[in-house]
């Protein structure tokens, strides 16, 4: 977007996050009440906190000199002025400065007078509140019946007061201004109009300061997010991997992960700090993401891996619940704080369903003690028990030989990183049913198993434990090998559907088998030349399924999409298996992707070929910044440049 000059019209949101509060506003600094792909508002604990913000001159809607920066900060500052022509030149320039904080949105508007003599300008700013759920304002506009829900608002000597009530969920925003305003008028919307006269001297300045604190329903006491003191390996400026694209991509990540860092809560009520997931749908813990994120970012943002395992050791599944797919031991899914979770309208209050956030756990708390620290693994030992427990009995693994799950009516079909509907499929893209085995999960619990012994040996003095998990992963291994494999294609199924038939299709998670190390060397390197081939590898990256399928559609989230973490999750599995060559080709293909959209990866991005557009073609409902991708560029650095723990061979091939 050019930076000056008049920009009348466009589909930028600026986005502000702070520790668990987003902000999303237009090029003028507005929110107009948007909803679907891209909705505008300030938003705290899954609601939208305030839905109108919108600021006249003189009774004109202003057009923008300068709009806000792409860049993910907490602060926005944007130019705007009444439109003016080359004879009358605007009267009066608006500097806008916007920042949230925890649970606020703080705005200081600064009044400039262009001309030379004293002069009066009306300012006014329309405000409302919807306190519209997250789920609400996706793009797939379902409706929500909520009875008994009342509005509210009230004048206050220096603005107003929203509020919501619906049972025994309540909700506020109160929007206050310095100085106050001069007359509050009502809309026939039902929005506020804060409206002030102000007299201006030649050339003078004047200056409001309005603030925006959201009061969500149950918000516990405001805990800042932990910032560590030091940061070993953060700056890769300092600590370059001698790709300089690769670099300036990496620094983007960090920063963009600092930006969604959120507080959650450890074991013993200690607050941590967490990835969150996403914005703008995604502000929240979500398992898996959190775990995968913390293992790309273990070397620069450790704190992340050690606040993730506190966080979902604190969640970890205690007792059966149906309603939520919880079991004991199994390591939470997603985490909401909204009215239709909190109504169960939506099921993701606490929400287990997740077939593989349980063996990631592990996979995790083993890494993190390599790298920096046993005493987490120590202390967590317990939970990492539940969580081995889990998956050999609830899970699936003593009776059934494999890591399963059932699609759950009302919550999610899928429960393997490829979660929408018809995600697992055959080849002619009809979905796979019944109890599913999905091939990632194999992988995952397989690296889990060989993890955790290896924590049984080093820090619990459990050798006996240790033979046992050891013994689980070379018969789980043993079994994937002559059950998922494909001979005629040389590559593994997707999934076993529920009669144990595989599921065809050719899907880039693969790669993570790779990455888990559950393949022997032969099926690696078979796996390696097709995921580089053109069905696969679009030019930018490797397509989640491999073209020339019935199941592949470019514009299709999981059945075509090409995702930068699933790139980085292969990048890993090719350079373990020795395959650096691989890895750097999928490497520069991603890196490629950033350096044409400012360095920030976005969620996932569509799976043409390079050669049929002129660049990377978005995928329209992608969150952006998103955490794994964030962290997708570290990951590919040490795909290229680190060395890494050798293969398994299996103990017998199928």
């Amino acid at each position: 977007m050019p930076q000056g000059g008049f920009v009348t019209t466009s589909t930028h949101h600026q986005q502000l996050v702070h520790d668990g509060t987003f902000a999303a506003v237009g090029p003028s600094g507005d929110i107009t009440g948007e909803r679907g792909v891209r909705p505008d508002g300030l938003f705290a604990r899954d609601a939208r906190h305030l839905s109108r913000w919108q600021l006249t001159i003189d009774g004109s809607t202003p057009t923008v000199l300068v709009p806000p920066s792409d860049e993910l900060t907490d602060t926005a500052t944007a130019v705007v002025t009444r439109q003016g022509s080359r004879a009358e030149a605007p009267a009066h320039t608006v500097f806008r400065r916007q920042t949230v904080g925890s649970g606020a949105l703080t705005e200081r508007l600064r009044l400039r007078s262009n001309r030379g003599e004293e002069s009066t300008v009306m300012l006014a700013l329309t405000v409302d509140a919807d306190f519209a759920d997250q789920f609400e304002l996706r793009a797939d506009h379902r409706w929500y019946e909520k009875p008994h829900a009342v509005r509210t608002r009230r004048l206050l000597p220096d603005g107003v007061e929203f509020g919501y009530r619906r049972r025994d969920w309540e909700a506020r925003t109160v929007v206050t201004a310095e100085p106050a305003p001069d007359a509050v008028e009502e809309t026939g919307s039902g929005a506020r109009r804060l409206c002030w006269l102000l007299r201006l001297p030649p050339h003078g300045t004047a200056e409001l300061l309005l603030k925006v604190t959201a009061h969500p329903h149950a918000t516990p006491a405001p805990r800042p997010v932990p910032v560590p003191p030091d940061r070993p390996g953060a700056d890769p400026a300092t600590d370059s991997s001698g790709w300089p694209e690769l670099d300036l991509a990496c620094a983007r990540g960090l920063a963009d992960l600092d930006g969604l860092r959120m507080a959650a809560t450890g074991p013993e009520g200690e607050t941590v700090a967490v990835p969150a997931a996403g914005v703008p749908w995604f502000l929240t813990l979500l398992g898996r993401h959190a775990l995968i994120t913390s293992l790309f970012a273990l070397r620069d943002r450790p704190e992340l891996a050690h606040g993730t395992l506190l966080a979902l050791a604190a969640t970890q599944a205690r007792t059966e619940d149906p309603a939520r797919i919880a079991q004991p031991g199994k390591i939470v899914h997603e985490v909401r704080h909204g009215e239709l979770a909190h109504f169960r309208q939506v099921p993701y209050d606490r929400y287990y369903g997740s077939v593989d956030s349980t063996p990631l756990f592990l996979v995790l708390l083993e890494a993190y003690a390599a790298a920096h620290d046993p005493e987490p693994a120590a202390r967590l030992q317990a939970h990492a028990r539940a969580a081995v427990r889990w998956m050999l009995t609830d899970g699936g693994l003593e009776e059934h030989g494999y890591l399963r799950y059932r699609a759950d009516e009302g919550g999610l079909a899928n429960q393997s990183w490829k979660d929408s509907a018809r995600a697992i499929c055959y080849a002619d893209g009809s979905p796979a049913k019944g109890v599913i085995s999905a091939a990632t999960a194999q992988g995952y619990a397989y690296d889990a198993l060989t993890r955790t012994a290896r924590l049984a040996r080093t820090v619990w003095d459990d050798p006996g434990y240790a033979d046992r998990l050891e013994e689980t992963a070379a018969a789980l291994q043993n079994r994937f090998l002559r059950d998922f494999w494909l001979p005629a294609d040389r590559f593994p199924a997707l999934a076993l559907d529920g009669t144990g038939r595989r599921a065809d299709a050719l899907g880039s998670d693969a790669g993570h088998l790779l990455w888990s190390g559950i393949l022997d060397r032969e099926r690696a390197e078979a796996v390696a030349d097709r995921l580089l081939s053109p069905a696969f590898f679009s030019g930018w990256g490797i397509r989640t399924v491999a073209g020339g399928q019935g199941a592949y559609h470019p514009l299709s989230y999981h059945r075509g999409g090409v995702w930068p973490h699933d790139n980085a999750v292969a990048a890993l599995g090719l350079a373990r298996y020795g395959l650096h060559a691989q890895a750097r080709t999928v490497a520069g293909a991603i890196v490629d992707v950033a350096a044409r959209s400012g360095w920030r990866l976005a969620e996932v991005i569509a799976g043409y070929d390079r050669e049929d557009s002129l660049g990377p073609v978005p995928y329209p409902h992608a969150c952006s910044p998103q955490a794994w991708s964030a962290a997708a560029p570290l990951a590919l650095r040490t795909a290229v440049g680190a060395a890494v723990r050798p293969v398994r061979e299996a103990a017998a091939t199928a």
